[in-house]
């Protein structure tokens, strides 16, 4: 479709498309006065709890501490898959990866699945992307993608905040935009440390103390309050050069790159925090505990474009939620992962409810590993030597390394009492109604979505 099409010619194809493919997209009669524009900032590995906004007493996150001031705060929102093209593919199409395709990293989604621009461009958006995309095939993602990702070598890049500034201030198009902005940081590599202290970092129970997790853990810190500066650069140039009635999110595709963080589908995998700042619509300095998933931000943007939402796609708009119409939304999160290259070949599903985490290890006789392992010294290879030493001679730090490479078929925790979900309940008699309940669901919610849990790669056995 001619993205300059001239309104009369653009209503015209949009009839027809509806006509043709059922009830997809399109703008109600006063779409034009009322559509917000969105601009959703998307950093990279960065942990839910790795912020001041979230409790942390260390890390420096003063821009996020701003807009949550601004808007509102979600403490329970989660990715359907914690590697970088299943997370994006997830969030931009509303189907989660079995149905898209993009099942492993850096993996495709199939020829047939419409994405966000898609549909944007037929409600009349403008529809851009800025910095780090990782959508494959690029094709399928037909954004107006602007120039603002400086490569410093590697996997090393930055994001270009004046290029995001410069397109904002230069807008002369009267159409709505739709723009999302992708930080690198802070996914590795890490800059050098600035301003943290290694005794004064914070380690989860998940993780071995040795001085080099320390150095390592005072770099991604460093990179964390990077991303914070640049996402505070493109809040206030949306703010200074977009209308009041613009929508800001901020997340993050997946958890940080350390053990039981990312390639898991632990919390530390999953759990992404989330702002959102819409002036006149959310009450500022407000709080929800609703669970989202990254499926429901299509059509919750779908609903606030104006546009109908396909009720062929997974997720389900919270666009009430922003509205201050209703305060829940879902009660149940799925989540998979399937690998990543022969770095991490091993297939995994999970249900999170309030209470419980289920996970189904596919091939528990598969030796787990990542590219914190098997990587370079940039990735935590230095550090995940530390913890290999220190296991020699430390039982905790022995089981913690054992537990990173073994894991048993099933494992359920009590996410209340056990939030780093170290003590696996799933063995204890008293747990197996409750245990039978979510494998059900799990199992049925495959089938479902046509999940054959296959696994990508080349895998290393017991």
């Amino acid at each position: 479709m001619n993205r300059q099409l001239k309104r009369r010619d653009f209503l015209k194809s949009t009839v027809i498309g509806s006509l043709a493919l059922g009830p997809m997209v399109l703008a109600g009669p006063k779409a034009k006065q009322t559509r917000p524009n969105i601009v959703m900032f998307v950093s990279d590995d960065h942990g839910c709890l790795d912020s001041a906004t979230y409790g942390s007493k260390v890390v420096k996150t003063p821009n996020m501490d701003r807009i949550a001031g601004h808007g509102m705060k979600f403490s329970h929102t989660f990715v359907g898959s914690p590697t970088c093209v299943p997370s994006r593919a997830i969030l931009l199409t509303g189907l989660y990866s079995a149905r898209n395709g993009a099942e492993p990293n850096h993996s495709t989604i199939r020829a047939d699945v419409q994405t966000l621009p898609d549909y944007f461009h037929d409600l009349g958006y403008d529809v851009v992307s800025c910095g780090k995309s990782h959508f494959n095939p690029r094709k399928k993602y037909p954004f107006e993608y602007v120039k603002s990702t400086i490569r410093k070598g590697g996997l090393n890049t930055d994001l270009d905040t004046a290029a995001v500034q410069k397109f904002l201030k230069d807008k002369k198009s009267k159409r709505p935009l739709f723009m999302i902005v992708g930080s690198h940081s802070p996914h590795v590599y890490w800059p050098d440390n600035e301003g943290y202290t290694p005794d004064n970092v914070e380690l989860p129970p998940t993780f071995v103390d040795t001085p080099e997790t320390r150095n390592y853990r005072t770099q991604y810190y460093t990179d964390v309050t990077l991303m914070d500066k640049r996402l505070g650069e493109v809040y206030d140039s949306a703010k200074k050069h977009l209308s009041d009635n613009t929508l800001f999110i901020y997340t993050s595709d997946h958890g940080a790159q350390w053990p039981f963080g990312k390639w898991n589908l632990y919390d530390a995998g999953i759990r992404v925090p989330m702002l959102a700042v819409w002036p006149g619509k959310i009450e500022p300095a407000s709080n929800s505990d609703a669970f989202i998933s990254f499926a429901d931000f299509l059509p919750t943007f779908l609903e606030l474009a104006g546009g109908r939402v396909p009720r062929k796609l997974d997720g389900k708009s919270f666009a009430g939620l922003l509205k201050g119409q209703t305060t829940s939304h879902r009660t149940e999160i799925y989540a998979t992962h399937s690998g990543d290259g022969n770095m991490n070949v091993y297939p995994i599903r999970c249900l999170r409810t309030r209470t419980h985490k289920y996970i189904l290890n596919l091939y528990p006789d598969f030796i787990y590993t990542t590219h914190i392992d098997k990587g370079k010294n940039a990735d935590g290879l230095e550090f995940w030597h530390s913890w290999e030493k220190a296991a020699l001679a430390d039982p905790k730090a022995e089981a913690i390394v054992n537990r990173y490479h073994n894991r048993p078929k099933e494992e359920l925790y009590e996410i209340l009492a056990d939030p780093h979900e170290t003590n696996n309940i799933a063995s204890m008699p008293e747990n197996k109604k409750i245990l039978e309940k979510m494998r059900r669901k799990v199992k049925s919610w495959m089938k479902s979505q046509g999940d054959r849990g296959k696994y990508f790669g080349t895998p290393r056995t017991k």
